[in-house]
């Protein structure tokens, strides 16, 4: 009898972290009350990225931290944007995901990292000025943070490491507004160290924005931008 509690105790192991990776849906500012609940209104355009973080593969390294970007193109002024990063994906079903190269070949992988992430805005404000010399002379200016929140699913260990932000659009400051423009998420960890597993990426706006696209390269970015 005790072998058998064992296998059990082992198997239910097994089985929490695809159960705690369960993702919710993705809510904005703008809440509504529904009975003795309220609840934060669901983004109307989500736009999903599914990748894959290798080590020693970061873009830059940023206070000593390893940052890795996605870049993101909004086509068009958003009252507000919402991001939030999971690790791993495990099981989690997303439609419509945009599905990177390195994701496909490292789906199976059980490597998970502390999510931390930001978002930034650029100087770019024209899709025909966007490319890989020109990013790197950008101007970039930092709109928002976040570490962990308690709204996201527990990673497989059981702690709400993983991150979600929301950001108002400052329509008065020209350097916090959401524009017409080139963003870009950065994602880390916490803690320096090595950021390597999978992560599935969302932006979400309260209204649609046709066009809006994300990739982990330019190049990546141009060719799906029309």
């Amino acid at each position: 009898m005790k072998r058998l509690i064992l296998i059990l105790a082992l198997a239910l192991a097994v089985v929490a972290p695809s159960q705690a990776q369960k993702l919710g849906k993705f809510g904005g500012l703008t809440e509504k009350k529904i009975g003795p609940k309220t609840i934060k209104v669901p983004y109307t355009d989500v736009v999903s990225y599914l990748g894959y973080a290798a080590k020693d593969t970061e873009d830059e390294v940023i206070d000593g931290k390893k940052f890795y970007f996605i870049y993101l193109w909004v086509p068009a002024v958003a009252p507000e944007l919402g991001v939030r990063m999971m690790s791993p994906v495990g099981k989690t079903s997303v439609k419509d995901a945009i599905t990177s190269d390195d994701y496909t070949a490292n789906a199976e992988s059980e490597d998970y990292f502390d999510t931390y992430i930001t978002l930034e805005r650029s100087d770019i404000f024209s899709a025909d000025k966007i490319s890989a010399e020109g990013v790197k002379s950008a101007k970039w200016f930092s709109l928002a943070k976040n570490d962990d929140s308690s709204e996201m699913p527990k990673t497989p260990r059981g702690t709400k490491y993983n991150s979600l932000l929301r950001y108002k659009s400052e329509v008065g400051n020209p350097l916090k507004a959401l524009t017409v423009g080139l963003y870009r998420i950065g994602f880390t960890t916490y803690k320096k160290g090595e950021v390597k597993g999978t992560f599935l990426a969302q932006v979400g706006a309260p209204v649609e924005i046709p066009g809006i696209v994300m990739a982990k390269t330019i190049e990546e970015l141009k060719a799906q931008i029309k």
